[in-house]
Parts: C-alpha cells; structure tokens; sequence
C-alpha cells in the first residue's frame, strides 16, 4: 500500500497496489486494438465470482515511496501496427494512473503475449 500525505494534515490515504493495477488494466483496454486482458487467463473462474476486471498476473505494480513501476502483459488484434498501439497503452496508463492517484509512474513496461485474429477473419481463412 501506498501512503500519499495530504496537505490539510487530514489524514493520510493508503493506495493498495491492486487499485493502481485495477486502473492500469482498464486504461490499456480502453486503446484500440488492445484484446480484454481478461482473456489472457481465459474464464478464470475466481476472477469471475471475485467481479474482478483485470488479473494480477497480467498487471504487476511496484509502489515505492511516491511513484509506481506498472508492469502489463497484454494480447493484440492481428493487423494492427503493434509499437503504435503499445505507445498508446504506455501513455494511457502513465496519464490515467497519475490523475487518478496521484503517484508518478516511472515507467509502463508492455509485453506483448499473444495475437489474437477476429472471429470473422478466423472463418475467412478457413475457407481459402
């Protein structure tokens, strides 16, 4: 957990690491051509009953004094320009994890695990 000290003297507010991967994981997914990381562990059934979005093992963060190392594996689309979409995740997660908590991420390390091709061309490629 991470301790950010407020101005006021109110209090002090704790971050967990699972909050910041929690954030991590949906900005990556809200960048097109980035697959639900979700799926990369398929239908795991205690993510689903825990009503989880993202899987630990899929996003891994490192909190130290008052900044974060966010660690992402993640599956693309087949077609897309992989270090475009990377970038836009790496940017992505850096602006929505900073906003949100206040941390600076010191870096967002991407590695890519799979390639996944649409239902549709999976049938097309089929018929050839």
């Amino acid at each position: 957990m991470e301790n950010i000290n407020n101005d006021a003297d109110l209090g002090i507010v704790k971050i967990s690491d699972e909050v910041v991967s929690v954030i991590a994981g949906i900005a990556a997914e809200e960048i097109n051509g980035i697959v639900d990381i979700q799926q990369l562990v398929g239908n795991n059934i205690s993510q689903l009953l825990k009503g989880k979005k993202t899987s630990g093992k899929n996003v891994k963060v490192t909190l130290s004094e008052d900044s974060a190392v966010i660690n992402l594996s993640v599956a693309v689309e087949y077609g897309i320009k992989i270090p475009e979409v990377v970038s836009a995740v790496q940017e992505n997660v850096k602006k929505t994890v900073e906003a949100m908590t206040g941390l600076k991420v010191d870096s967002v390390n991407i590695n890519v695990q799979n390639i996944y091709l649409p239902k549709n061309q999976k049938d097309e490629c089929k018929e050839d």
